[in-house]
C-alpha cells in the first residue's frame, strides 16, 4: 500500500516534469532565467569603431519570435528587437500584422552581419505573410526602416550583445 503510493507520486512528479520541459522547449512560456532586454552594439568591421547602440527587446522563445514586433505601434531610432535562435541557419522573417517598416539585420553565429533587408509593412489588403525576408543567421535584429543605412551599418560589421 505504501509502496503503491510512493510509486504513484513518483510517476506524477515525472509526468509533470516532462510536461514542464516540453512547455519550455516549445516556447509557450518564457523561462524565468531568460533575459528580457539587451544592449546591442554594432561595430565597424575594419576599425572596430562603434556605429550604433540599440536598446533591444529579446525574443528568444518560439512564441516571442512568432509575435515579434507585430504588437508594437512603432520603434524609435536606437530601439529594436533581437531574435535569438539556438543555432545558425537560414531564417525567414515575415511582416505579419506589422504597422510600420523596418530593417531586418541577419547576424551569424560569430555575430557578423550577413545581410540587411528593408522590409515594408503590409498594405491594408495584405496580411504580411507573403512579405518574406530570408538570411543566414543565429541572431536577427529588427530596427526602424532606414536606421541601418543612416548609421552606416553594412554586411561584414559585427555586433556585441550585453543582456540585461
Amino acid at each position: 500500500m505504501v509502496l503503491e503510493r510512493v510509486w504513484k507520486s513518483l510517476l506524477l512528479i515525472a509526468t509533470l516534469s516532462l510536461i514542464g520541459l516540453l512547455v519550455l522547449q516549445l516556447g509557450f512560456v518564457t523561462p524565468p532565467w531568460a533575459e528580457e532586454r539587451a544592449e546591442v552594439r554594432v561595430l565597424e568591421a575594419d576599425t572596430g569603431d562603434e556605429l550604433a547602440v540599440i536598446d533591444a527587446e529579446v525574443a528568444d522563445t518560439r512564441a516571442e519570435r512568432y509575435t515579434g514586433l507585430s504588437d508594437h505601434d512603432s520603434l524609435a531610432d536606437g530601439e529594436g528587437m533581437l531574435f535569438v535562435h539556438s543555432s545558425e541557419g537560414e531564417r525567414t522573417y515575415v511582416m505579419r500584422e506589422m504597422d510600420f517598416d523596418i530593417d531586418i539585420i541577419f547576424v551569424d553565429a560569430d555575430r557578423e552581419i550577413t545581410s540587411i533587408e528593408e522590409a515594408r509593412a503590409p498594405e491594408t489588403d495584405e496580411d504580411g505573410e507573403d512579405l518574406e525576408h530570408t538570411g543566414q543567421a543565429q541572431y536577427v535584429l529588427e530596427v526602424p526602416r532606414g536606421y541601418a543605412d543612416g548609421m552606416g551599418i553594412e554586411p561584414g560589421d559585427v555586433i556585441e550583445i550585453e543582456y540585461r
